[in-house]
């Protein structure tokens, strides 16, 4: 296994290279001159042309790639063109509302999609699986912003339940208040995950509970609830994980929307401020992140694959 990590870990650096450059030529495509929107236009042209002397825009865009190539192995991402602080310090000062609404979107995914998609591979073809299965394919349909602004309106202003807005840190209220001020967006962001977990869970399900070995068990006189929980569940986890694994990636794309819906300062909506405002070191800093995360995850989930299943073969 180790050997396999070591492998993927490395197999990691061209896939980050790729991404890396990318973004930066995608970036500086976009329309729009940063200097214009950081000085605005009525700006004297001589100093437009300073601050692009000063952020390094008007070098040719290989000179610009390569230095910024050098910045990186070097362990220096940049400075972001809006505020002049390293883009590393303002993606740590917004990471952990984002953490936060992240992991709580995954608990509430795997806590609620996994049960529903078992319950209704037990009960397939039943009233229940009929009624679990439109719940979900309404879950997949509706879009997450859309889920956050009536959360907001409902329970965050119509009947008080929960704050709508803002994020405090955990630094100053305590982790269970902070926890309060992202229940909203996390339950926005994870209502399409859950359904469509509960459906993959179902489609996993039903294939495994058709194999022989299950008939075999059941055959043998063994109780419904170890054939379900010993035997099936076991097998049908692995491309669950899989799942799970490719949903965080869409929860990730997600936070940026509604991190914006409910006025939170954390890395979705930093992204979105940042792409605005044309902001290209910042920008190419957090798709770095984004990118670096979706590696590790993908490797976890590899790893638990073999967990789950031993007869799995890792090369």
């Amino acid at each position: 296994m180790l050997k396999y990590t070591l492998k993927r870990i490395l197999s990691a650096i061209p896939v980050l290279l790729i991404v890396v450059f990318i973004t930066f030529f995608l970036m500086r495509m976009l329309p729009g001159d940063v200097a214009v929107l950081i000085l605005g236009r009525d700006a004297p042209p001589g100093d437009l042309e300073i601050l692009r002397e000063t952020l390094g825009l008007n070098k040719p865009l290989p000179v610009q790639f390569v230095e910024y190539i050098q910045d990186l192995l070097r362990g220096d991402w940049g400075t972001s063109m809006y505020n002049n602080l390293p883009v590393f310090e303002n993606i740590r000062n917004s990471l952990e509302p984002t953490v936060l609404i992240m992991i709580l979107s995954i608990l509430i995914s795997v806590i609620i999609g996994i049960p529903v998609g078992i319950i209704s591979a037990v009960k397939r073809n039943s009233v229940l699986d009929y009624l679990l299965m439109t719940v979900s394919v309404f879950g997949l349909s509706i879009p997450v912003f859309w889920s956050g602004i009536m959360l907001a309106y409902y329970v965050g202003t119509l009947w008080g339940v929960l704050p709508n807005m803002n994020y405090y840190p955990i630094a100053e209220v305590g982790l269970l208040q902070s926890i309060r001020y992202v229940i909203l967006p996390s339950v926005a962001l994870g209502f399409q995950s859950v359904a469509s977990i509960a459906r993959y869970t179902r489609s996993t399900m039903l294939d495994v509970l058709g194999d022989d070995y299950i008939r075999t068990a059941r055959a043998k006189g063994l109780a419904e609830r170890v054939v379900l929980y010993q035997h099936a569940l076991k097998n049908a986890m692995s491309p669950v994980i899989t799942h799970i694994g490719t949903n965080i990636a869409s929860l990730m794309g997600g936070a940026c929307v509604i991190e914006t819906v409910f006025g939170i300062n954390g890395m979705g909506k930093l992204a979105y401020d940042s792409l605005i405002r044309r902001d290209y070191t910042q920008v190419q800093a957090i798709i770095l992140v984004v990118a670096l995360v979706y590696i590790v995850v993908n490797l976890v989930v590899d790893l638990l694959y073999k967990v789950f299943d031993p007869r799995v073969e890792l090369n």
